[in-house]
């Protein structure tokens, strides 16, 4: 298998410098342990707790399975969550930078006894899947330079077909590589079936796995649209807060994210509806049974698919970003809407609205110039995303960009 170059290499690197302990999050099957064995080559011991007998030590005697090592790289430390309290310990008696590099397939911040007992002694970086910009690259970081006030030219131009192809191949290394879109769908199918068999009782305690599967397609359905919890309980029986239990359980492991809404009260956030994305959209596309030829019945089906597969691009941008904030999107009573708003720390924001087509029409710039008009000041910019190559501005700080720009090496216009 080839490998590719990751951007979170220098945030890692930058990282160890001035931090005791620092955590690689994200899927399983992510390039996580590829990316941390670069400190193994370097002179860094490895212990991956995917080891049964490692695993013992780590529970039996963690302090000893540590001991006397200047520099560690321990693999899934989600199997061993107990280890932690013995890394405090060490990094209480010894504070240098850049003694423990951990992976971890869940995201364990989320635990509260996780973030009292390493606050202040841990970065974590998330690595998400491949982005287009690592297979393609090498690029920019797509956002900053948006937020800096430029657009970035077009990538490598993937057009029609070839942007469906790339939509459906997703980011996973392992599924990337594969030729054929069966062999990435049997891929993506025992990668399911091994997460809810063995990653799932790591990170949560939970009745009826067996429902899962059945659960995670009904997600796969409803990707990109509103999150009704009663509605998708009622689909496997199950009543509402266990289905917002099942998709904390599958965000925790980085396989969806939910998007609130953004609303200028920002206390109407907490009872809107949420929108739900998968991280990875050829996993979505297994799971969804979602082919080229389906595609091209229903071309209604891929917009579906493309937002998601635009949100997830920019996501992965925003975890090597020094710009990106907030994620939320925007939606009224009136149905103007926008598909996604990024929230820098300065309270600026770039409204993203994605398009499967290859020109874009006046309708395309309601929901944007709508979200504008209410947002005020904090609005930077508003961005048509759509499948073509020519960067036009549609009026006062709202243009269409080519989705092609997400993978860009060169600043091109300036807003």
């Amino acid at each position: 298998m080839s490998l590719f170059s990751r951007h979170l290499e220098a945030r890692i690197e930058e990282s160890l410098s001035d931090t005791p302990v620092v955590m690689i999050a994200g899927p399983r099957q992510s390039g996580k342990t590829t990316l941390a064995r670069a400190w193994v080559a370097r002179g860094w011991r490895y212990l991956t707790l995917d080891d049964e007998l490692v695993r013992l030590a780590a529970r039996e005697d963690p302090s000893g399975l540590i001991r006397g090592h200047e520099r560690l790289v321990i693999d899934e430390i989600q199997r061993a969550p107990g280890l932690l309290l013995a890394i405090k310990k060490s990094v209480d008696e010894d504070r240098r930078p850049g003694r423990f590099l951990l992976t971890g397939s869940a995201n364990l911040m989320t635990l509260p006894s996780v973030t009292e007992s390493l606050a202040g002694r841990m970065e974590v970086l998330t690595l998400l899947p491949l982005s287009q910009s690592e297979m393609l690259g090498p690029g920019k970081n797509w956002l900053d330079t948006a937020f800096s006030g430029q657009l970035l030219q077009p990538g490598e131009p993937r057009l029609g077909p070839h942007l469906v192809e790339g939509v459906l191949r997703g980011g996973y290394p392992e599924a990337v590589e594969r030729e054929t879109a069966r062999r990435r769908i049997a891929w993506a199918r025992q990668y399911i079936d091994a997460l809810i068999a063995r990653d799932v009782k790591d990170v949560a305690h939970i009745d009826h796995l067996d429902r899962l599967p059945r659960f995670l397609r009904a997600l796969a359905e409803v990707a990109g649209q509103l999150c009704n919890y009663s509605t998708l309980g009622a689909e496997l029986a199950i009543d509402h807060k266990t289905a917002a239990r099942y998709i904390g359980v599958l965000e925790q492991m980085y396989l969806v994210r939910r998007l609130e809404p953004w609303s200028p009260n920002r206390l109407k956030r907490l009872v809107k509806t949420p929108k739900l994305h998968f991280i990875d959209s050829g996993l979505l596309c297994a799971l969804s049974g979602i082919t080229p030829e389906a595609i091209e019945t229903d071309r209604n089906l891929f917009g579906r698919v493309l937002e998601g597969f635009v949100f997830a691009e920019i996501l992965k941008h925003a975890t090597t970003s020094e710009q990106a904030g907030q994620f939320w999107y925007y939606r009224d009573h009136d149905k103007y809407e926008v598909d996604l708003v990024v929230e820098n720390a300065a309270g600026k924001m770039l409204a993203i609205e994605v398009k499967a087509a290859a020109s874009v029409s006046a309708s395309d710039l309601r929901g944007l110039r709508k979200f504008s008009a209410i947002a005020g000041a904090q609005f930077f910019a508003g961005l048509v995303l759509y499948d073509g190559l020519e960067t036009v501005r549609l009026g006062e700080r709202v243009w269409a960009v080519p989705i092609a720009s997400l993978w860009g090496a060169k600043p091109g216009q300036a807003l």
